[in-house]
């Protein structure tokens, strides 16, 4: 399994840990998303490797932006007096995951 494999189940265990702490916090038009896929079966995209670094890089950003938006959920559900400083925290861990991408990819690269 490749570094980026290693990184992206990771991040896929991270989000269903989470999910499972708290499943409150998936956005509405995801639970609806995520129940029709599971009445199909696992979807034939998780079994296929991404081939190319654009392929890589959209799947990183696409479970950064996921994260986002679960703790931009959880922030607005959270106390009032600490949601701002939550989101800002939200959008700060987005903006160092996004930025470290480029480097996550390098990394894959080597053998």
């Amino acid at each position: 399994m490749t570094r980026f494999h290693h990184i992206a189940c990771g991040l896929a265990m991270a989000c269903a840990a989470l999910s499972a702490q708290a499943q409150d916090n998936t956005p509405p038009q995801n639970i609806q998303l995520q129940q029709q896929e599971i009445a199909k079966g696992d979807p034939a995209r998780w079994y296929k490797e991404d081939a190319t670094s654009a392929e890589q890089s959209r799947t990183l950003r696409k479970e950064i932006g996921a994260a986002l938006a679960e703790s931009t959920n959880a922030c607005k559900k959270g106390p009032a007096g600490e949601r701002d400083a939550c989101l800002r925290e939200a959008r700060a861990t987005y903006k160092r995951d996004m930025e470290k991408v480029p480097q996550v990819l390098a990394e894959n690269k080597r053998p």
